[in-house]
């Protein structure tokens, strides 16, 4: 429930006017009429701090800074057009303060009506066991009959025999030292997760590659899921994570934008 605290409110209106669920009015000060989904544009647009919402953590909350928040677009679109996907990894432990920063990433990204439904599950320290019970989910499917195994999950076959053929051969897993699974009622709201993280992961020096493949075996093993903590929610993407072990020195070439102007 959102609070406004009459001694600092100063009725100025901002908060009233920038209510998308126009559940502020003003008269002499601001008041809120109802339950709403507590987006905190409330708080976040109040000059007096005298708004806040007590089942959210308001010690979390930083003020502006005009001198700090400061990108430039050119640094930004060259950050975006360097970007690589990275499928060959240092064989160093990524820092769990560095991936306590990913998920401030992920926590702070615009979710549909405020849900805020999206979950993350870091795999690092159990990575050995991730692996085992996938492969052996893999290995399961391929006992059965050629003819009765969707066509989508042949591929992973393949990978599996590429493995046991070649224990180096980690096609989908990349040799990458940590997974990160995002979990949400949402497609939508874990791409955008997934792009803030990525942003920030290589920011703080790390490489990332999105992967659907080990994302649909891992939703389709419940038993894994069980293992993940995360129930009968649905993976909606799934990254590795880890340091480069190679040096991009040039952006890649693209297609022409397509794009219609009107």
């Amino acid at each position: 429930m959102v609070v406004i605290d009459e001694k600092k409110c100063i009725g100025c209106g901002l908060c009233a006017a920038d209510c998308i669920a126009l559940n502020i009015e003003v008269e002499e000060k601001a008041g809120v009429k109802k339950e709403c989904m507590q987006c905190g544009h409330c708080v976040a647009v109040c000059p007096k701090g005298a708004v806040s919402i007590p089942e959210y953590d308001m010690d979390d909350v930083e003020e502006y800074d005009a001198d700090s928040f400061t990108l430039q677009p050119e640094q930004v679109l060259h950050s975006m057009k360097f970007r690589r996907s990275i499928r060959d990894y240092k064989q160093e432990q990524v820092e769990e303060s560095v991936l306590r920063q990913l998920v401030q990433a992920g926590r702070y990204t615009a979710t549909a009506k405020n849900s805020q439904s999206n979950g993350f599950v870091f795999v690092q320290k159990e990575l050995t066991t991730l692996k085992d019970k996938v492969w052996q989910f893999i290995d399961d499917i391929s006992k059965k009959d050629i003819r009765e195994i969707d066509k989508a999950l042949l591929p992973y076959i393949m990978f599996n025999q590429r493995r046991k053929k070649d224990a180096a051969d980690d096609y989908l897993f990349r040799n990458a030292p940590a997974v990160l699974y995002i979990v949400s009622d949402s497609p939508l709201d874990a791409g955008l997760a997934a792009q803030n993280m990525e942003t920030m992961a290589v920011s703080l020096g790390l490489g990332v590659l999105y992967n659907g493949y080990l994302a649909r075996i891992s939703d389709a093993n419940e038993e894994l899921k069980q293992w993940l903590g995360i129930g009968d929610r649905t993976i909606r993407a799934c990254m590795l994570l880890g340091y480069p072990a190679r040096h991009y020195v040039r952006t890649a070439p693209r297609k022409a934008p397509d794009v219609i102007w009107k």
